[in-house]
């Protein structure tokens, strides 16, 4: 397993792990790695310090230990807003600005937006919440 700096089209910074520098190279390259601030999928590797032993007691079980906890955070988050809500795939900006007009009725949805629709339901003041959507499976 790697750790990667990656830094989305946005300027939003964050981590992943990879099984291997190959495995980042696709994922970037196919548009599957998004960005969990934003969900941009112009996803690059950024700068970052390189680790080194220090002959310290060795964190990574705490580490890994947080990363679990937090991920099963977000697949409760997950599960609640699918088991409460409408999916509209990627017809979400314009279902969102439906419901805010009045011209559907008023409901919970979650689908997908590109960072343009994002960005002008945010010039429209038309509230949505931009979510962490990670994956069901192990990665």
């Amino acid at each position: 397993m790697i750790r990667f700096a990656l830094k989305c089209a946005c300027g939003h910074r964050f981590e992943s792990w990879f099984r291997d520098n190959a495995a980042c190279e696709t994922l970037m390259a196919s548009g599957q790695l998004n960005c969990p601030a934003c969900g941009g999928s112009e996803v690059a590797k950024a700068p970052m310090a390189p680790f080194v032993a220090s002959g310290q007691p060795d964190h990574d079980a705490e580490l890994q230990d947080r990363d679990a906890r937090v991920r099963a955070a977000l697949l409760r988050l997950r599960e609640a807003v699918e088991a409460n809500s409408e999916n509209v795939g990627a017809d979400f900006a314009e279902e969102a600005r439906k419901i805010h007009y009045g011209e559907s009725p008023k409901r919970s949805i979650y689908g997908d937006a590109t960072p343009d629709e994002a960005e002008a339901l945010a010039d429209e003041e038309i509230p949505f919440a931009q979510l962490p959507w990670v994956s069901r499976g192990h990665s």
